[in-house]
């Protein structure tokens, strides 16, 4: 029998996936043409030295740029801060909006 926990109190003593709304599936030609629904709470940030993209979370981005960072806004990679790929320091990107 499954019953519902509306105060989500169940989570806190049972190991195992959480259940919640399905991913939906796309397939064929929406599928190769779609791209994937940003996640809400994260940046994309790109390095200039290691070339990868990574997502990373908004407090993590704001303790990298708090701490000793530099931000120069007409140059394509304008943050000199420490990458969160290859954790050197390096001008990087910072997609807010990706």
């Amino acid at each position: 029998m499954k019953t519902t926990d509306p105060q989500g109190k169940r989570a806190l003593f049972e190991a195992g996936p959480v259940e919640g709304r399905p991913e939906p599936r796309v397939e064929g030609r929406k599928a190769l043409f779609s791209t994937a629904t940003p996640l809400s709470g994260t940046v994309v940030v790109e390095c200039s030295t290691c070339g990868e993209h990574k997502r990373v979370g908004l407090c993590e981005v704001i303790a990298r740029i708090l701490r000793i960072s530099l931000w120069v806004p007409p140059l394509e990679y304008n943050r000199w801060m420490r990458c969160p790929s290859c954790e050197r320091r390096a001008w990087c990107r910072v997609g807010w909006l990706d």
